[in-house]
């Protein structure tokens, strides 16, 4: 996939031969692909509730209670992100409690609980509450059942724009004056958190960095004589493949971690914790946990619905779907994916709604969103599977029926979360700086629209941050509302870009929306060279429910979620996203077999990108 122009597997192409040495190197690679993506999953479930956790009004009754809420989150990110790769966007997206769920509930809680801290670096704990009328409830279960409340609402929400096709209708008025700053922007605001956990000992984040850099970068094209690489096109198989790129990630925190126990083992100090970092520290909150927990409905608290849930919920759904719509762009970009036709992003909103009702009826202090980490994970090994994504969905779903295997991943050290943090968040800034190449980024009108809205986004959230009492309309859900929104940095810089592109006066050269741009590529688009299929192969739904689909797709809701027809679905033609011409690279992902480009595919091959059959 060398400057846009290398081709993934096709439709018609051959499979893997039935060979079991390939079929088994296959499952290796896709096992190992899932435990990298587990290993990022990790940091941010842990890092969200490391930051949450002590926002509440008390720390929670039993110490054990912290790892059976990790495993209620770890349950419900597997169900839906098997949901999302299957029924949703069915690309290869991880589903975690992003920091657009995070913002709005570190709100709510320091409404609940005054002494609580809002600000997202947790370097201070403030004295005071960012709204008026602050209450402290005394109850750490309560206010966790009201938090889960909020995520159940902002389920329900995410649920009714997926259904009818705001989703869709608003990332297809996207273009690059509003991707470019919004995924530049949900890169650059995770700086604060991933400063704050690489505090706690600067030298095991930066051997991390150090580490995935080294063979993500340097030794890109080294190649191991003991793993085949299998080639989706013409179903070939190489045998050699570049695992230190393609497990770059995984062995950079593999490696630190052994490094850090090793201190440990031999009492070597290694951490340092100050006072705000000691009561982050939960290491020694699994060792009375449970080994088997199913979780239900209920069976922590059902959550509770209040006007403020409800104000708070909003601004996480709206947050979180802005923060989605983004990652479905960055994850068809980083894997040269055809651009996301309106019904599947529609399908990948409602997959992410219904699990973030799964997440507040099972009592999570988080929904369920599309995992940035995870995705520039993907980019930065240039490694994109399905059905690696899945057998990690798998594994989430094992660790989260039991607690005491979830609390093992407590034992992490925190600045191995901030290493993580810096080696993926960088990618999706990347990302969106590239965009600007299809822009007339000389534009006077081009530079204000970028500039506002990147610096808004970023002073914003730091006023409301550092202000003792910001807000006051009168009525507190109202003031919870607007706080919520306001500190999401990713809602502000897509709502201001959004806004100010469609309002602001300006030619299609200039805001980069002619017709041949490479960028706009999707369904029902013709590709230069006349390839057809590829959306409908990357982005249909599976063929036995496809079978049930052509009666009822005519009818709301399904007319948002699905193509008008197989047929109309069969002959879509589209390129793939940020084709350039010969002597451009506009992508990071080579092919896996050499970095030559690869002649132009004739209108007879249908094809598909490489993440949807093979790792």
């Amino acid at each position: 996939m060398n400057g846009g122009r290398g081709r993934a597997p096709g439709a018609g192409s051959p499979m893997l031969t039935s060979c079991s040495s390939q079929k088994m190197c296959s499952w290796m690679m896709s096992c190992c692909l899932a435990l990298q993506h587990l290993a990022v999953q990790t940091s941010l479930l842990c890092i969200f509730h490391l930051l949450l956790l002590p926002t509440l009004p008390q720390e929670p009754p039993h110490a054990h209670t912290t790892s059976k809420l990790l495993a209620r989150s770890l349950f419900a990110c597997g169900i839906s992100t098997v949901l999302q790769t299957t029924l949703g966007s069915r690309l290869p997206l991880v589903q975690i409690p992003s920091f657009e769920y995070l913002i709005p509930a570190m709100v709510l809680s320091s409404h609940l609980s005054p002494g609580a801290s809002t600000d997202r670096n947790g370097t201070a704990m403030a004295s005071t509450c960012l709204v008026p009328h602050c209450r402290d409830t005394g109850s750490w279960a309560d206010s966790l059942q009201e938090v889960s409340g909020a995520v159940l609402i902002s389920g329900l929400i995410q649920l009714v724009l997926g259904v009818s096709g705001v989703c869709g209708w608003a990332a297809r008025h996207c273009g690059p004056m509003v991707l470019a700053p919004s995924l530049s922007i949900i890169g650059l605001s995770a700086y604060k958190e991933a400063a704050f956990f690489c505090s706690t000992n600067w030298g095991v984040a930066l051997l991390l960095m150090l580490l995935a850099v080294t063979f993500s970068q340097h030794l890109r094209s080294c190649r191991l004589p003991f793993s085949a690489w299998p080639h989706a096109w013409e179903g070939s198989t190489e045998y050699s493949a570049p695992i230190l790129r393609t497990f770059s990630v995984l062995l950079s925190f593999a490696g630190v971690c052994i490094v850090c126990a090793i201190l440990s083992y031999f009492h070597i100090p290694w951490e340092s914790l100050d006072v705000t970092m000691a009561q982050l520290s939960w290491a020694n909150s699994t060792s009375n946990a449970p080994w088997i927990c199913i979780p239900y409905a209920g069976a922590w608290r059902w959550p509770l619905l209040t006007p403020r849930a409800l104000a708070v919920g909003i601004a996480m759904a709206m947050g979180c779907s802005m923060n989605s719509v983004g990652c479905y762009v960055l994850c068809g970009r980083l894997l040269q994916a055809p651009r996301l036709s309106p019904h599947a992003c529609n399908r990948g909103l409602c997959m992410e709604g219904l699990g973030s009702l799964l997440a507040g009826l099972l009592g999570t202090a988080g929904g369920t969103a599309s995992s940035i980490a995870n995705t520039c994970a993907a980019g930065l090994t240039q490694a994109g599977s399905r059905h690696s994504v899945q057998v990690s969905a798998l594994l989430c779903m094992v660790l989260g029926l039991s607690p005491r295997l979830a609390g093992l991943l407590t034992h992490v050290p925190l600045a191995v979360h901030g290493g993580v943090l810096c080696v993926t968040y960088a990618v999706a800034v990347g990302t969106g700086i590239s965009y600007f190449q299809y822009t007339d980024i000389d534009s006077g009108r081009n530079i204000f629209i970028v500039g506002f809205a990147m610096f808004m986004a970023l002073l914003v959230p730091r006023w409301f941050g550092t202000a003792l009492a910001p807000l006051a309309t009168g009525w507190v859900p109202l003031d919870l509302l607007f706080l919520s929104l306001l500190m999401v940095p990713v809602f502000l810089t897509g709502f201001l870009s959004f806004f100010l592109e469609n309002t602001v006066s300006g030619t299609l050269e200039e805001r980069g929306l002619l017709p041949e741009q490479p960028w706009k590529a999707r369904a029902g688009d013709c590709h230069l060279h006349g390839e057809r299929g590829e959306v409908s192969q990357a982005y249909r739904l599976p063929t036995g429910l496809r079978r049930l689909l052509p009666s009822s797709c005519k009818a709301f809701p399904c007319c948002f979620l699905c193509p008008r027809s197989e047929e109309e679905e069969e002959g879509s033609c589209a390129t793939e996203e940020g084709t350039a011409g010969p002597g451009e690279g506009t992508h990071l992902l080579p092919k896996p077999s050499s970095g030559e480009l690869q002649p132009a595919i004739t209108p007879s091959q249908t094809d598909m990108p490489a993440w949807h059959t093979v790792a």
